[in-house]
Order: C-alpha cells, then sequence, then structure tokens
C-alpha cells in the first residue's frame, strides 16, 4: 500500500519554471516505476515522464523532452518533475504514478497501481 501526495503546482508565466514534488508514505518506492502523468480538461490523460524502477533510465513524452526532468530520491521516498520553459499548452491537473510491477509499456496508464490526487499547473501567456 502507497499513499501519494503531489505538491508544488499553481499560476506561471509562460517561460517560468515550476517544481513538482511527489511524496510517498508508507514504505519504500525505490524498486518501483514512477511516473508524472498530466490530464487537461476534456482531454485524456498522458504521460508526461517516467523513470525506471531498477536502474533510473528516464522515459519524456516528445512535447516535454528538453524541458522537463523527472528525478528521484528513494532515501525520502519522492519523486520530482522540474519544469522548466513552460507553455500554455502545459497547462493540467499533474498527477504521480506508481506501477509496481513494470511489466508494461510506461505509457500506460492502467498498469500504474497508486496515483496521488493531482495539482493543478496553470501556465499563463
Amino acid at each position: 500500500q502507497v499513499q501519494l501526495v503531489e505538491s508544488g503546482g499553481g499560476l506561471v508565466q509562460a517561460g517560468g519554471s515550476l517544481r513538482l514534488s511527489c511524496a510517498a508514505s508508507g514504505r519504500t518506492f525505490s524498486r518501483y516505476r514512477m511516473g508524472w502523468f498530466r490530464q487537461a480538461p476534456e482531454k485524456e490523460r498522458e504521460l508526461v515522464a517516467a523513470v525506471s524502477r531498477s536502474d533510473g533510465n528516464t522515459y519524456y513524452a516528445d512535447s516535454v523532452k528538453g524541458r522537463f526532468t523527472i528525478s528521484r530520491d528513494n532515501a525520502k521516498n519522492t519523486v520530482y518533475l522540474q519544469m522548466n520553459s513552460l507553455k500554455p499548452e502545459d497547462t493540467a491537473v499533474y498527477s504521480c504514478a506508481v506501477d509496481e510491477l513494470g511489466m508494461y509499456s510506461v505509457t500506460y496508464s492502467g498498469a500504474y497501481d497508486y496515483w496521488g490526487q493531482g495539482t493543478q499547473v496553470t501556465v499563463s501567456s
């Protein structure tokens, strides 16, 4: 059982930066795949970034490559999403998620077992 709490969202102007944090409670997740998803109104949830459960390999959606960085601090049971050069199209609710098995594609949201409540990111033009 894992409980996730996101923080760090807010309102920022285009070109600005935010760092999202996802703190886990209960037990460590160093062995689990971690992902950041986002969902804008009337749009499907999409994977933004993920970090592997073992070697730390990362995945990024094409739309955020070079701008976003996912990282994890296993000692603190926390995963981060550093977002730079934000654009209005980045506006969405961002949620972190845990995939215990990591045997499906990182983009398949149904493979993730635990989800945070989400944090709103709004980028103004």
